[in-house]
């Protein structure tokens, strides 16, 4: 998966006639500059820049933009480096890069697009700032993570469409949120579509909407999920698993904030800011013709890569203590006591499945915890997706003999050490679903030993799914 906008793409930019605009994004608005055609803009402290950005962490004549189809970017030695799309920039070496890209230098943020920014005024601009209005239970510990807030912050107040990109359980939910929160829309709505979870069939009716006698069965007019948005923010999480079909009528609710329920005759107006999200890489979508041009042109307002929690590791602890919080409080009891033998598990897992997988080994850890400490025991990870291929989580290799064969054919249960046992319990009642049944033979011993087992565990018998 791409970490950002592949800046090598040939295909990365085609200006319209309004040209190249380079805008600034601080406290007090979004501020735009227009590079001339064929042109350069120089961004530093020096008063002969031709974008003088007073910082003491900017540098004198810290990076260009130059006016090019892709346009470039260049660092021009600054002492702190620039950063494009999470990638530090050697120093002297263009890179070519696309529309929407994130620049990052001296503490500063700019992207490029192919026309002026909309006005930005200062009330909107507090409103944006406002660090109260990331939401409750939103963990900001690790450098990456403030800078990526702080950009939340100072972008939020426009209507830029904000494309995310990160691996799958990253938590590009929480930041579209904290997009909307922290923008002068907050008093909005704000609406969430998940593009992978629907049919092409239901997805158009659901996006757009439709009229009385679209088709068999409506029996009268309902409005989509763009005009229930409507004066707040849209969110389209998996947009890359959007359609072709729909994807070109979504075009035109972006360009001019029209769109055409099903069966309908007559446009309607919305005014909607866009957040979209997805693992998938786009560019690569662009050029093998799964994924418009236009469209991701229209989507990719600015592009905040997020970084995956292997990354972040700092902030395993907030998060594992949140999720523990969280779990108890829907199981009814205190929460129990996260120690460090039981912290030093999840700092040394890689967390494939991210801030999702943290929260669901949490989740399980407290159903498995009988005192009020969590133990070692009660953490059970996965070292590797593939594990998750076989009937067992454990590869066979790795099987006991006991639990390699039925029962019948062994004609006893072998005990095993108590953790090997519980974690392959475990792992075969989520493989079936809970089905105790199933489980059992998975494990190849019957099922009134696996009920023996469960209860010689504190382990809940789960009922089936």
């Amino acid at each position: 998966m791409s970490e950002a906008i592949d800046p090598t793409a040939p295909e990365a930019s085609t200006l319209s006639r309004e040209g190249l605009h380079v805008v600034v994004f601080g406290s007090d608005g979004a501020k735009g500059y227009r590079v001339p055609p064929g042109g350069s803009l120089t961004i530093g402290r020096a008063g002969d820049c031709d974008v003088r950005i007073e910082t003491p962490s900017m540098s004198r004549r810290h990076f260009l933009v130059r006016d090019a189809s892709p346009p470039i970017v260049e660092d021009l030695g600054g002492r702190n480096g620039t950063r494009l799309n999470g990638r530090t920039l050697a120093a002297g070496a263009p890179m070519p890069t696309a529309l929407g890209s994130l620049i990052e230098a001296g503490g500063a943020f700019f992207t490029m697009q192919d026309h002026p920014p909309r006005e930005f005024s200062r009330q909107r601009a507090e409103v944006a700032t406002d660090q109260a209005s990331r939401g409750p239970g939103v963990v900001v510990h690790d450098p990456a993570m403030r800078r990526l807030h702080d950009l939340v912050d100072q972008i939020a107040g426009s209507d830029i469409p904000v494309l995310l990109l990160g691996e799958t359980g990253v938590g590009k939910e929480v930041v579209a949120e904290a997009v909307h929160r922290a923008s002068a829309r907050v008093a909005g709505p704000y609406v969430i579509l998940n593009c992978a979870a629907l049919p092409e069939s239901l997805l158009e009716s659901e996006l757009f909407g439709y009229e009385k006698g679209a088709f068999t069965g409506a029996t009268q007019s309902k409005r989509g999920l763009i005009e229930a948005a409507d004066g707040g923010t849209l969110f389209l999480d998996e947009v890359g698993e959007m359609p072709l079909a729909t994807q070109a009528k979504l075009l035109r609710v972006l360009e001019n904030g029209e769109l055409l329920r099903v069966g309908g005759v007559r446009a309607l107006h919305v005014d909607v800011r866009f957040v979209a999200a997805t693992n998938r890489d786009l560019p690569a979508m662009v050029v093998q013709g799964t994924f418009r041009k236009d469209l991701y042109y229209r989507l990719n307002g600015i592009t905040i890569p997020i970084p995956p929690l292997r990354q972040r590791r700092s902030e395993i602890p907030q998060l594992a203590r949140l999720f523990l919080a969280r779990a108890a409080a829907q199981s009814g009891r205190p929460a129990p006591a996260l120690p460090s033998t039981v912290l030093d598990v999840l700092d040394r897992h890689s967390w494939p499945g991210n801030v999702r997988e943290l929260k669901h080994v949490v989740d399980r850890a407290v159903a498995l915890c009988r005192g009020d400490v969590l133990s070692p025991e009660n953490v059970i990870v996965y070292p590797d997706p593939e594990m998750l291929r076989g009937e067992v989580a454990a590869p066979a290799s790795e099987m006991p003999p006991d639990l390699a064969e039925p029962a019948e054919r062994t004609g006893r249960l072998m005990r095993l050490d108590p953790d090997t046992e519980r974690r392959l319990i475990v792992d075969a009642l989520e493989k079936s679903g809970g089905n105790q049944r199933r489980a059992s033979e998975l494990l190849g011993i019957s099922r009134r030993t696996l009920i023996n087992r469960l209860d010689e565990y504190g382990l809940q018998r789960p009922r089936k799914r």
